[in-house]
């Protein structure tokens, strides 16, 4: 019996061990690569030479810094938290239509959630282009329609405007991840018993009711796992704000994606630019713990 167990042990480690090699090697050591540069004045420039010790002094820099508070606000707030929240929302009503009676009674099924496809089908970078035409202050639809109707006198430069940047980012984020968010809600309202429903309607509850007091709660375990999956895909993500705005006007809409960028590319401080990367991972990491602890522990539990 000892040797069997033996024996399985060993198959068990056996097996695991080219997993645990490519953690080793795609993850545990480029993160302890970029923590010991964000303790140097590693340079660009100065590749070959390295950097020199300088402890937690890119830290002390960083946290002093008034400018990466309003780049953690941007992240936190303006791209992740508001996105986000505009995502599940949206995604919840969306779901809810296309599981409605009226989409099955005119057989609508099928080809709206082609039309949903659309925007997930389309790479990134392709809906940033086309939102980027349709928005341009000169040539754009988008102020040429607004200006037919009257609504302005004067184009709106939707991505050089501090007012309009951040609503302009937040619509190609929301339009291009939408569909995701929206078919998982669809998939979990479908497993949902038609019973429970029949049998709210005939107690004469409202739809409000049955959305507050039915769906909602079946729903809850999905919400938790998709806001949680949108906050760490929105949080470290460069390519909306890198191709739209840069970061500008200025710096108005600078996020730690892009500025972790800018700091190490254009302004060559590598080390400094560790230093904000190995923050924002203790974020991620910081996030993801309460989510274990508080989330995840009374899923659990109701399960059992």
């Amino acid at each position: 019996m000892g040797h069997r167990m033996k024996g399985e042990r060993r198959f068990v480690v056996t097996m695991l061990a080219p997993i645990f090699l490519i953690l080793i090697c795609f993850y545990l050591y480029p993160t302890a690569f970029n923590f010991y540069n964000s303790l140097t004045d590693l340079s660009l420039l100065g590749l070959r030479r390295g950097g020199s010790f300088i402890g937690l002094g890119n830290y002390v820099k960083l946290l002093a810094s008034a400018d990466f508070y309003r780049v953690l606000w941007n992240t936190a707030i303006w791209l992740t938290a508001v996105s986000v929240a505009l995502r599940v929302v949206l995604g919840f009503g969306v779901a809810l239509l296309l599981n409605s009676e009226t989409v099955r009674q005119y057989r609508l099924v099928t080809l709206s959630r082609l039309i949903l496809l659309v925007p997930w089908a389309t790479p990134p970078v392709v809906a940033v282009i086309v939102f980027r035409w349709l928005l341009d202050q000169r040539l754009g639809v988008v102020n040429r329609m607004l200006m037919g109707l009257g609504i302005i006198d004067l184009p709106i430069a939707f991505f050089g405007d501090v007012h309009w940047v951040w609503p302009s980012v937040i619509t190609i984020i929301v339009w291009n991840t939408l569909p995701m968010v929206s078919l998982t809600f669809l998939a979990a309202l479908q497993s949902l018993p038609e019973e429970l429903i029949e049998a709210a309607k005939v107690d004469g509850a409202t739809g409000a009711q049955r959305i507050r007091h039915i769906i909602l709660p079946h729903l809850r375990p999905t919400i938790i796992v998709i806001t949680l999956l949108s906050t760490f895909w929105t949080f470290n993500n460069f390519l909306y704000v890198w191709l739209t705005t840069g970061g500008g006007p200025g710096s108005y809409t600078n996020v730690i994606a892009t500025d972790i960028y800018i700091k190490a590319f254009i302004e060559y401080h590598l080390g400094f630019s560790s230093a904000i990367g190995v923050f924002a991972a203790l974020l991620m990491a910081a996030f993801a713990l309460v989510y274990l602890r508080v989330v995840a522990r009374r899923e659990f539990q109701e399960i059992l």
